[in-house]
């Protein structure tokens, strides 16, 4: 962790830029950085190449490059090590991951955002630290990476000097949470305002709708249920409910969700409830037990018992957590904090 002293120069910022990288992994947090500028932070943001030459990203666009590796010569603050949708082939570049090292050796902070977590894992940074990467890849990083503790739902995670953060705009949330460590909840809130975004999105992953994680299954009557779930949360999803819908008995309602989805009727049943009631907490001010029976949970006991056992968060801190980023709750404690008060 990174702590601005008075009077002290602005905090370096490097972001490492390759041949099809993100976008928005990189503009995404270099905003962030330039914004809190604007509101009382104090960053130095450089873009760093490999070759010193700039890169086309993925989405065609082409990035100017302010130094390349052999430029680097001393230390940063913060790294930034974007992904990108050619992740497979980057992480078998022994070159890129070379430079990767080498700019993390000189960083107090390093953060990567969305697939960036599988270049920092192949480089050997993230053995036995916890991590996040996009939802759509944590099981393929906790497959490819046994000794990397892959958090699924975490929006951005802090394990020592590394931080990792989900998909894509979460480098905006994991950019807010450096810019509250650096100088203040106040400077951050102010970024977050003037970008509109969550000072700290609500939720984690689960965010993104249950129905659509879960594998497109085979059955017509199987799909019709899922989806008369997803549409209706708080409706009568019993199982003997689910069965009559399908038509066949409950044994095989719930053979099939664990044949074809890969999991129980109940657990999915209570993931679309908990989405439900959090898009219901994150976007209006009803009370708990009026969010509770419209999701389906019944009371707000049930509500309640719900959200700590999957989110680890009441309600009631769930709809206030947008308040701050979160920073010093996230990941394991970083050991420098205490000694890392200054800047390149």
């Amino acid at each position: 962790m990174v702590h601005k002293r008075p009077g002290a120069g602005p905090l370096t910022v490097r972001v490492f830029v390759f041949p099809g990288v993100r976008l928005l992994d990189v503009t995404g947090p270099i905003e962030v950085f330039a914004s809190a500028n604007e509101w009382g932070g104090a960053y130095r943001v450089q873009v760093v190449s490999e070759d010193g030459a700039e890169v086309v990203t993925a989405a065609g666009t082409r990035l100017g490059v302010d130094l390349s590796l052999a430029d680097v010569r001393d230390s940063c603050d913060v790294l930034v090590i974007p992904g990108g949708p050619e992740w497979e082939t980057l992480i078998k570049d022994d070159a890129l991951l070379d430079t990767v090292r080498e700019l993390s050796g000189k960083a107090r902070c390093t953060a990567s955002v969305c697939t960036g977590a599988f270049l920092l894992a192949a480089a050997g940074l993230l053995d036995g630290r916890r991590a996040a990467t996009h939802w759509r890849q944590t099981r393929e990083l906790g497959l490819r990476y046994p000794s990397v503790d892959v958090d699924p739902d975490a929006i951005f995670v802090r394990d020592g000097k590394m931080m990792t953060s989900a998909g894509v705009t979460a480098g905006i949330d994991l950019s807010l949470a450096l810019v509250e460590e650096h100088h203040g909840a106040e400077v951050a809130r102010a970024v977050a305002k003037d970008m509109v975004v969550f000072m700290q999105r609500p939720g984690g992953q689960s965010q993104f709708s249950a129905r659509s994680r879960l594998p497109q299954p085979r059955q017509e009557m199987l799909r019709e249920v899922l989806d008369s779930v997803a549409e209706n949360p708080g409706d009568n999803h019993s199982l003997s409910a689910m069965a009559r819908r399908a038509g066949v008995s409950v044994r095989h309602v719930t053979r099939l969700f664990y044949d074809e989805v890969g999991t129980s009727p109940g657990r999915y049943v209570e993931e679309v409830r908990l989405e439900a009631a959090q898009a219901m907490l994150e976007t209006g001010d009803d009370p708990m037990a009026v969010v509770a029976r419209r999701a389906g949970f019944g009371s707000p006991e049930s509500l309640r018992r719900a959200f700590v056992r999957h989110l680890g968060v009441t309600p009631a801190a769930f709809r206030a957590g947008f308040r701050t980023t979160g920073a010093g709750a996230v990941g394991v404690p970083d050991p420098e904090a205490v000694t890392a008060g200054h800047s390149s």
